[in-house]
C-alpha cells in the first residue's frame, strides 16, 4: 500500500503543478493585457454555466468522483499487517514479518506431538503479539509457549503480549 499511496501522491502532485503553472501564465497573460492563448475564456465559461445536474455526463462523472474518493478512504483507513517488526524504535532495528512467524512455527514444530503449526504475528504498539495454532496434542500447550519465548528471546523480540495457543486434536484439520 505504501507503493500506491506514493505514485498517487506523485500523479495527484504533478497534475496540481502542471495547473497551478497553467493557471499562473493565464493570469499573468491577462493581467498584462496579453492575448491568453491557453484557455478560451468565452469556451470553457459556457460549456460550465450551460451544464445541467440532471446532464448523464455530469452525474456519471460526479458519481463515479464519489466512488474514487470512498476507495481511496477505504484503502487508507484499513489496517494493513506490518511487513516489518521494529525491535527497538530507538536503533531502529527491525525484522521481517513473515521471517519471525516462520522462526516461531518452527520452534512449536520441535515439540514432540506438534506439527502443522502456523504463526501469525500481530503488533499493538510496542508489543508483538503471536497466535499459534497448530495439529497436537492440547496437553503440550506450555511445552509449546516456552518453546515460542525461547526463539522470541533468540530473536530479542520486545516486550511479547499474550501468545495466542491453538492445538487441535489430530483427527481435525488445523
Amino acid at each position: 500500500m505504501r507503493t500506491a499511496n506514493r505514485v498517487a501522491s506523485l500523479l495527484l502532485a504533478a497534475a496540481l503543478l502542471a495547473g497551478g503553472a497553467l493557471l499562473a501564465v493565464q493570469a499573468l497573460l491577462v493581467t498584462l493585457d496579453q492575448r491568453a492563448p491557453l484557455l478560451a475564456r468565452t469556451g470553457w465559461y459556457d460549456a460550465l454555466t450551460g451544464t445541467r445536474w440532471s446532464d448523464p455526463g455530469v452525474r456519471a462523472v460526479a458519481g463515479g468522483a464519489v466512488l474514487l474518493g470512498l476507495a481511496v478512504l477505504a484503502a487508507q483507513l484499513r489496517r494493513w499487517t506490518p511487513v516489518r517488526l521494529s525491535i527497538d524504535e530507538r536503533d531502529g532495528w527491525h525484522l521481517h514479518r513473515r521471517c519471525v512467524e516462520r522462526r516461531l512455527a518452527d520452534a512449536a514444530a520441535t515439540v514432540p506431538g506438534v506439527r502443522q503449526a502456523r504463526v501469525r504475528v500481530r503488533r499493538r504498539g510496542d508489543q508483538w503479539r503471536p497466535r499459534i495454532r497448530a495439529t497436537g496434542d492440547p496437553a503440550a500447550r506450555a511445552e509449546v509457549e516456552f518453546a515460542v519465548r525461547q526463539e522470541l528471546h533468540r530473536l530479542a523480540a520486545p516486550r511479547t503480549g499474550r501468545i495466542e495457543i491453538r492445538l487441535l486434536p489430530q483427527g481435525r484439520p488445523a
